[in-house]
């Protein structure tokens, strides 16, 4: 800034000096101009007395005086010259001056000289005969006045121009040393220049209205960062929109839904996913305000809801909400498949009971037929009663209402088990032994019992005449192991994952045979878990199997 002012001030000196040279230059051109006409006037005066007086002889006198005098006759022709022959010069009675003189009685004119690069002035006056006497003087132009004058001009100028710098400089320094020393953090309170005054009040309302901009950035920073913490937090897979389909944000879990990342905002949302059922979701969302849509990504069911979003009338954009509902499609598979199977189980049995019963009541059963007949209904109707049972303990266990808990030494509850199955493992040949640690618990007696029994039911019926059921109870500090091993008939690799589902069996004609319901892994799966335990198998076709269960001596919160 220093610099500009400096060159600033520099060139308005200059210029202001140039412009005093040339009218000082003008002036004394002028005023040398006056004072010239008035010597020739003077000169031409005393001469026009002494030719008057002497005639010829005067002027043959004044021959190298440096003014030059010409004597015209009336009729123009040249009578004498001090500076030239007569005889070659032509008629002067055309010369403005010499007509003026003849008319007048005197006369002037200047004319410049090519030749000689001067202006030259004529003054003329008429004598008492009627002749002309003129005397003609040089005047420098402007430019030979300024040639004359280089030297002393050059010394001026360079004077004139070192005090003009000197001067500039100081005059710079002076100029912005108070703007350098103002608080533009606090411009109302500078006193360096009043005519500032307006400036730096404008200056103070800019900084307001930046500290208020940048209030407002650091809401919006302070909220865009909550709300990416929120999304980013979400097991939901958030995705907005703009009114164009362009991805203005994205969380983490949309980002691993779609296979994207953060680079995709901005973006079309078409090349993350271009899923015709999507695109036409989008748009149903746009035109009615709400869409949902069911699709299966990596082998997981989500739920997409779409959603209109809308300002004033105007829409904006839309909001992309992803749900996983593969637990939830599961359950309600499971429930549908539950119910038809209770359904199923329930009607079975029933339809026994009512067709001996219709047999009996009808009179179309011999006498000695009927204890069968009676035997069938009070079978059917134990199991009818088994299978309700069942049922019950597993929409308890659902509920997962607090029931009784107490300490329970899980190697007697696998004892009594053993021994409420001696009859049932002797008629089919299998032995049953129980080993291990007392394994104490706090839980719910009577599902730590149906767990045992159940194990150890499963081991009997499923064996082979002639085998074996081994139930090992081991303990740790903080765990106790309920481990049954058989070596019945085994269980397919391809049903070991559903075994523990509701009526699942894995040979259906082989499992009404032998009796049971189809829930009793499915009582242990859920007992397992209100004790916040774990359930392990192990099987080998024609081989065996082995079920372990681990309960927490603890009750975990």
């Amino acid at each position: 800034m220093t610099g500009k002012i400096f060159r600033s001030t520099l060139a308005a000196s200059l210029t202001v000096l140039l412009a005093s040279f040339l009218v000082i230059t003008g002036c004394l051109y002028t005023y040398f101009g006056t004072v010239r006409e008035q010597q020739l006037q003077t000169e031409l005066t005393l001469a026009a007395a002494a030719v008057e007086a002497d005639g010829a002889d005067y002027l043959a006198r004044v021959r190298d005086t440096a003014e030059r005098l010409t004597w015209v006759a009336s009729d123009g022709t040249v009578l004498y010259d001090t500076r030239t022959d007569t005889q070659p010069m032509e008629n002067h009675g055309q010369r403005e001056e010499i007509r003026e003189a003849l008319t007048g009685g005197s006369g002037s004119s200047a004319r410049y000289s090519e030749t000689l690069t001067e202006k030259m002035l004529y003054q003329a006056v008429r004598l008492t005969d009627g002749s002309v006497l003129r005397i003609s003087g040089s005047q420098k132009t402007v430019w030979m006045l300024v040639l004359g004058m280089l030297h002393a001009v050059i010394v001026v100028a360079l004077l004139a121009v070192g005090l003009s710098a000197l001067l500039a400089s100081r005059a710079a320094r002076r100029v912005v040393e108070p703007l350098n020393r103002l608080d533009l953090e606090h411009p109302l309170d500078n006193n360096a220049y009043e005519e500032l005054s307006p400036l730096l009040g404008r200056v103070y309302a800019q900084q307001q209205e930046i500290r208020h901009q940048e209030e407002v950035i650091r809401d919006l920073r302070q909220r865009q960062d909550e709300f990416e913490q929120i999304t980013g937090s979400m097991r939901e897979g958030l995705v907005l929109l703009d009114h164009s389909g362009r991805i203005l944000s994205i969380n983490p879990a949309a980002q691993a839904l779609f296979h994207a990342d953060g680079t995709c905002v901005g973006q079309d949302f078409l090349t993350v996913d271009r899923h015709p059922d999507l695109t036409a979701a989008i748009h149903d969302a746009a035109e009615t305000g709400h869409s949902q849509l069911r699709a299966e990504r990596r082998g997981r069911e989500y739920q997409l809801d779409f959603s209109r979003i809308e300002s004033n009338g105007k829409v904006l954009g839309t909001v992309l909400l992803a749900f996983d509902v593969t637990e939830q499609a599961e359950a309600e598979r499971m429930r549908r498949e539950f119910t038809a199977n209770v359904s199923h189980e329930l009607k079975t049995p029933l339809q026994s009971i009512i067709g001996s019963a219709e047999l009996l009541e009808n009179g179309l059963v011999k006498p000695e037929d009927q204890p069968r007949f009676l035997s069938r209904i009070h079978q059917e109707a134990d199991r009818l009663v088994a299978l309700i049972n069942d049922i019950l303990r597993l929409s308890q266990l659902d509920e997962g209402g607090a029931l009784p808990h107490e300490q329970v030494s899980v190697l007697e509850l696998a004892q009594e088990a053993a021994r409420s199955l001696t009859a049932q493992a002797a008629a089919q040949a299998v032995h049953i032994s129980v080993t291990g640690t007392v394994g104490t618990v706090f839980g719910v007696r009577r599902l730590l019992y149906e767990i045992a029994r159940n194990l150890c039911e499963n081991a009997v019926k499923y064996n082979v005449p002639g085998g074996s059921v081994t139930v090992e109870v081991a303990e740790t500090d903080r765990d106790v192991a309920l481990l049954v091993r058989d070596t019945g008939i085994g269980i397919p690799e391809g049903d070991q994952s559903r075994v523990f589902e509701r009526f699942y069996r894995v040979d259906k004609s082989h499992s009404r045979a032998i009796g049971g319901t189809g829930l009793g892994l499915s009582i242990v799966k859920h007992a397992v878990a209100y004790h916040h335990g774990t359930l392990r198998l192990e099987s080998q076709l024609g081989k065996g199997t082995v079920i372990t269960v681990t309960l927490p001596k603890k009750p975990t919160e």
